[in-house]
C-alpha cells in the first residue's frame, strides 16, 4: 500500500463537497443492488473508535417497504422519499460491542468493558455511527447519486415498524438516486473562516 496521500483533482472534491447538494427530487432511473453494495463498500472505512463500526444499514425500495417507511416521515419529508428508487435507514446497532473479537483481535477483552457500561456503550454507538452517516453520505455522491439525508422522522415509530428486536436504533434517513425535476433549493450560505476557525 502506497503511504503517499494525493490530492483530489478539483472535479472530485466538486463532487463530493463544493458542488454536492441535498436532493429533494428523484428521477425514476433505478438504482442497482451493485450501485448500493459499491457505497457500503466506501462507507465501511469511515474511521471510529476502537474500530467499533456500530452503523447498520436498511435499504429500503419502492413497494411495500417505503410504504411502511414513509408513513412515519414527517409530512415534508414523504414526497420525496417517495420519488427515490432507493432509501437507506441508518442505524446504530445497541450491541456492537460483540463484534469487537473479530474487528479489535488484539484487544478483545474491550468487548466485556463495553458490556459493562451502558452509558459509554451508548455514547460511543451514537456518535461513531453519525461520523460513519457523514461518510455513508459521501460515498453516495462517490458513486455518482444523489444524497437527501433527512432527520425529519418518528425514530421510535422507525425503530417499531422496523426493527421491532429492540436492537437496532435509527438515527437518519438517507433517500438515494438521480436527481429528479427542480431537485435543488437555493443554495445556503456557510460560515466564514472569521465566524469558525480559531488558531494558537
Amino acid at each position: 500500500m502506497n503511504a503517499a496521500l494525493k490530492r483530489l483533482a478539483p472535479d472530485a472534491t466538486h463532487v463530493l463537497f463544493t458542488g454536492a447538494r441535498t436532493a429533494n427530487s428523484f428521477a425514476d432511473t433505478p438504482v442497482s443492488d451493485e450501485e448500493l453494495s459499491e457505497i457500503w463498500e466506501l462507507a465501511r472505512w469511515a474511521p471510529t473508535a476502537a474500530n467499533t463500526q456500530p452503523l447498520r444499514v436498511l435499504f429500503v425500495r419502492p413497494g411495500a417497504g417505503r410504504d411502511r417507511l414513509v408513513k412515519h416521515l414527517d409530512e415534508g419529508n414523504r414526497a420525496k422519499t417517495q420519488s427515490a428508487p432507493a432509501v437507506a435507514v441508518l442505524a446504530v446497532d445497541t450491541r456492537f460491542h460483540e463484534h469487537i473479537p473479530a474487528l479489535l483481535p488484539y484487544k478483545p477483552e474491550l468487548k466485556e468493558v463495553f458490556a459493562a457500561n451502558q452509558e459509554m456503550r451508548a455514547d460511543t454507538a451514537t456518535f461513531n455511527a453519525t461520523l460513519q452517516a457523514g461518510y455513508f453520505i459521501l460515498a453516495v455522491r462517490a458513486v455518482g447519486l444523489a444524497a437527501g439525508p433527512m432527520a425529519g422522522f418518528d425514530a421510535a415509530a422507525v425503530d417499531a415498524e422496523f426493527f421491532p428486536e429492540g436492537r437496532f436504533r435509527s438515527i437518519l434517513v438517507v433517500n438515494i438516486g438521480h436527481p429528479g425535476e427542480n431537485p435543488w433549493f437555493p443554495r445556503l450560505p456557510r460560515l466564514s473562516h472569521d465566524d469558525a476557525l480559531q488558531w494558537v
